[in-house]
């Protein structure tokens, strides 16, 4: 649910409890007292209008399922502020008689009135809701930051690790370059070690074949 439409949800429950106070409270007062509850009353019912509106755009920018939802309560809240200003009609209306408030209340007045206390009580049981929802929702967010650090952490670990194995691995590169190295200059002085015993023993073979035909022309 937005908390944008819970916020303006909270300002009009308490909002409809404290004019539906104000009501019965001008019931009993006469003169400059009553216009001045009276006034008080209709400016409160103006914020109250103006937070229906509110509520109506945000609730129908939300997704099909939720605003579905959301209009369903306004639905009730536009039923609850009319019975207010039904309300205040009936006090701004005068002194009735004894015989009028008869008239009214016969002809469905007490019904509204018993309405809208009902709707008054089921507000402020969704104000409750909502208010163990919010607890919720934040003991959600908590666990949420919660794991959120624990992904970090994890992450910021896997990169270590990673920077280490990228590490080892230059190492080894390095480790199999001078293993190559070091195996072709092995090579090289085998073939030289080789060359050189070619080129002695020649020599020797020569020396050897001077040395019978030097003898050899001496005996003879």
């Amino acid at each position: 649910m937005s908390e944008v439409f819970e916020g303006y949800e909270r300002q009009y429950c308490e909002l409809s409890a404290n004019l539906s106070r104000k009501c019965t409270a001008a019931g009993g007062l006469d003169g400059e007292q009553k216009k001045q509850k009276v006034s008080e009353i209709k400016t409160g019912i103006d914020e109250a209008e103006s937070l229906i509106r509110k509520m109506d755009l945000e609730a129908r920018s939300l997704q099909p399922n939720v605003k579905a939802v959301l209009l369903a309560k306004l639905r009730e809240y536009k039923s609850d502020l009319n019975n207010l200003k039904t309300e205040v009609k009936r006090i701004v209306s005068g002194n009735l008689n004894a015989a009028a408030r008869d008239e009214l209340l016969e002809s469905g007045m007490a019904d509204t009135l018993t309405a809208s206390a009902d709707q008054r009580t089921r507000l402020m049981m969704t104000t409750e809701r909502l208010g163990k929802s919010g607890d919720r929702i934040k003991e959600s967010r908590r666990t949420m930051l919660e794991t959120e650090e624990l992904g970090v952490s994890i992450l910021h670990d896997l990169h270590s690790q990673r920077q280490s194995l990228l590490h080892a691995n230059s190492t080894l590169h390095g480790v199999d370059d001078n293993i190559g190295k070091s195996k072709r200059i092995l090579t090289n002085m085998s073939r030289r070690m080789s060359r050189n015993k070619w080129l002695i023993g020649s020599i020797i073979a020569v020396l050897v074949i001077a040395v019978a035909l030097i003898l050899y022309f001496k005996l003879k």
